[in-house]
């Protein structure tokens, strides 16, 4: 009878130790996962921005803007570009994807595009129905990627840090040596373009 119960023991211990195994396994591989979304999302969110620098960068260029809020569109544009080949990473392109200080360029290119993108002018540029106004559909369209893309990199990162908080996760280390990631917050409302 003892051997039976040892037995019994032995085997309701594996089985307890194998689910723990299973649960730890699986949190590990939801949190790489979740860490790959926001990775992703970055990336989204990173060629929408260069998508809306370049229309904006367009539209500057199309005599439709009055020289001096062509200047101040091209000028944010041509920074926020220029930002974008600065290397997001380190040497592993999957360690800590970040913004990389970019938000203050961003908000500038926005705040650009609403300081020269009146009603006005917007009434303006569809009346002459020229390149101009491809240019402004485009540019319109980009903001509201723009904001879209931004709103999915955060829920992404809202994911991650719930299920970092966890406290299996903690204690576990499931996590390993992955940088925490941090939600992208600049200004990207363009009144007029709803996303």
């Amino acid at each position: 009878m003892g051997e039976v119960d040892v037995l019994q023991l032995a085997t309701a211990v594996a089985v307890v130790l194998l689910a723990i195994a299973w649960y730890l396994s699986y949190a590990a591989a939801r949190l790489d996962r979740l860490h790959a979304k926001v990775e992703g999302a970055m990336a989204a969110l990173d060629g929408q921005l260069i998508r809306r620098a370049e229309t904006a960068l367009e539209l500057a260029m199309s005599d439709e803007l009055d020289p001096s809020s062509a200047l101040i569109v091209a000028d944010a544009a041509t920074s926020a570009l220029e930002r974008h080949t600065v290397s997001l990473t380190g040497a592993d392109p999957l360690d800590g994807v970040t913004f990389a200080g970019r938000e203050v360029v961003e908000s500038d290119l926005t705040e650009a595009i609403v300081a020269a993108v009146t009603p006005e002018v917007r009434t303006a540029i569809g009346e002459a129905d020229g390149p101009g106004w491809d240019a402004l559909e485009r540019l319109d369209a980009a903001v509201v990627r723009v904001q879209m893309a931004r709103r999915f990199h955060n829920d992404a990162v809202r994911d991650v840090r719930r299920v970092r908080n966890k406290l299996v996760v903690r204690v576990f280390r499931l996590a390993g040596h992955a940088a925490m990631p941090a939600a992208v917050e600049f200004v990207d409302d363009v009144p007029g373009v709803t996303s």
